[in-house]
């Protein structure tokens, strides 16, 4: 029963920075906007989060700075793509390089430091309780964060009037300029969401998942939470999901990659073959598992053009210059 607890508690604290990042993502498309710089974001969040925490022996501290860093990188991006009107896959693309180089530039001094980790909850009385005790008021802070950022964005985008202006700029900003709706100020201020939301998914990188600063530790993880938000079809359910599932073939992997035969020596012929089977593959090829999901799920949602469609902005990518 603890192995299984154990499990499920990895596979949050894996799930978390994916659910963060991909919300951050979800509201900026819904505003029409493309931002392909969530992994520049997220590292830059990574090394500013340990950087400050290191420095002031405050992992607080250190979640305050890696949000405020990845806000300060996607205003970078805002002031290209919206006020200079630059393309937006091209500008994100840049950031997404930028940040991977200069996190590696600026974590030199980092490397082999020990971190500061922030602790996870306990609530005398409730951690304790068997099984539920830890998966519910065991976790990291910034899980219940993830939490709350979900339905606070489900309810925002679909209760609120800003929420129904957000997205109808997304579907169709020439309209809502004609209706005097300010599109630049709300993509602006979606963008900065964004950027905070990829900082604070770096920040738990860093400060949670693994409280050390290695060079490129964000794996590739914004470009999973990039492609969750398609995966959801820009639904924020869809997204709490789909984190889930990717977060479970992330630990599941390395798992795999840890069994001991000798544990199923005992075990029938058909699971040891099978266990047998399993640890025949590269552990390359283990690690790329997340990675492979990603691409197939692409490609799956890709065939149902008619979903694909219902729910994706009609101007996302398109940059939006006022005639008036």
């Amino acid at each position: 029963m603890d192995i299984t607890v154990n499990i499920l508690l990895t596979i949050a604290t894996a799930a978390t920075p994916l659910l963060i990042a991909a919300m951050g993502e979800l509201v900026v498309e819904r505003s029409g906007v493309l931002n392909l710089g969530v992994e520049g974001m997220m590292i830059m969040g990574a090394v500013g989060g340990f950087g400050a925490a290191y420095y002031t022996g405050s992992p607080w501290i250190g979640v305050l700075a890696a949000i405020a860093l990845g806000a300060i990188f996607s205003m970078l991006f805002a002031v290209m793509t919206l006020t200079l009107a630059t393309n937006q896959v091209a500008t994100g693309l840049s950031l997404t390089i930028l940040g991977l180089g200069l996190s590696g530039m600026m974590g030199t001094s980092f490397v082999g430091l020990p971190g500061e980790r922030l602790p996870n909850l306990d609530i005398p009385g409730l951690t304790s309780i068997p099984v539920v005790g830890r998966l519910l008021f065991g976790q990291d802070p910034i899980f219940y964060i993830s939490i709350v950022l979900v339905v606070a964005v489900m309810w925002f985008l679909f209760r609120t009037r800003s929420g129904l202006t957000l997205r109808s700029i997304g579907d169709s900003h020439g309209s809502a300029h004609a209706l005097g709706i300010k599109v630049i100020r709300y993509r602006y201020l979606a963008v900065l969401f964004g950027g905070a939301c990829a900082g604070l998914a770096g920040g738990h990188l860093s400060l949670v998942y693994t409280p050390q600063w290695v060079e490129n530790m964000s794996a590739g993880r914004g470009w999973i939470a990039l492609a969750l938000v398609v995966f959801a079809s820009w639904r924020p359910w869809r997204v709490l999901a789909g984190a889930y599932i990717f977060g479970a073939i992330w630990i599941g992997q390395l798992h795999v990659q840890a069994i001991d035969l000798n544990d199923f020596a005992g075990a029938p012929r058909i699971v040891y073959g099978l266990m047998e089977f399993i640890k025949s593959f590269p552990p390359q090829f283990l690690s790329s598992l997340p990675y492979l999901a990603t691409i197939v799920v692409l490609v799956l949602i890709s065939r149902n053009k008619r979903l694909t469609m219902m729910n994706t902005p009609a101007s996302l990518g398109q940059a939006f210059v006022p005639d008036r």
